[in-house]
């Protein structure tokens, strides 16, 4: 499973947020999940290593503010949706990815239907089996990428390259500016 993956790697449990609906964690509800995304957002740091993980259902609602091209906005659906509704990729955006500290190294594994777009980055790829590269999202603003990009190139130059090819644990420790042991430290959600 992920957390013990995660935990081989040097993640802390106690760094972990895990939601699941297995009655042993708090449940993966709109709440719960909105709340572990705002917690993970204050407690990255720059030079932080986060790993976010959904497993769980995907759907599509219809765009409610006009940013979509398909007319659709791609969504999470958390366990109580019937009653408080499903998350929204604008939503996703919003409270996750546009409020990040610039700095901070972010994987996203979204295992669920409609997942290519539901971040709303600013390039995607469509498995229909005609596409063969990543296409732009023409309405992504670019400027905060590159500042993105400009610190992860900082931060390959800086490292051993020998040790990042190691493995991840070698990465995910240039990743956050430090030794082995600052990996310990980071952060992780589970859902």
């Amino acid at each position: 499973n992920i957390a013990k993956y995660l935990s081989s790697m040097g993640f802390q449990q106690h760094n972990m947020t895990i939601l699941m609906d297995d009655g042993m964690h708090e449940e993966p509800t709109y709440r719960n999940i909105m709340e572990a995304f705002k917690w993970i957002v204050q407690e990255s740091q720059p030079g932080d290593t986060v790993w976010i993980h959904y497993s769980g259902h995907g759907g599509s609602v219809e765009d409610d503010d006009g940013d979509e091209e398909d007319g659709r906005d791609e969504t999470l659906i958390p366990l109580d949706f019937q009653r408080a509704g499903q998350i929204r990729d604008d939503d996703l955006l919003k409270y996750l990815v546009k409020p990040m500290k610039r700095g901070v190294l972010v994987t996203c594994l979204m295992d669920c239907c409609h997942s290519g777009t539901v971040l709303d980055l600013p390039y995607n790829f469509y498995a229909d089996g005609r596409q063969t590269s990543m296409r732009r999202n023409e309405d992504f603003d670019m400027g905060h990428l590159m500042e993105i990009a400009a610190f992860g190139v900082t931060m390959a130059m800086a490292s051993d390259l020998a040790g990042m090819a190691a493995g991840a644990a070698g990465f995910a420790s240039a990743a956050s500016g430090g030794g082995a042991e600052e990996i310990l430290d980071e952060c992780c959600v589970i859902l």
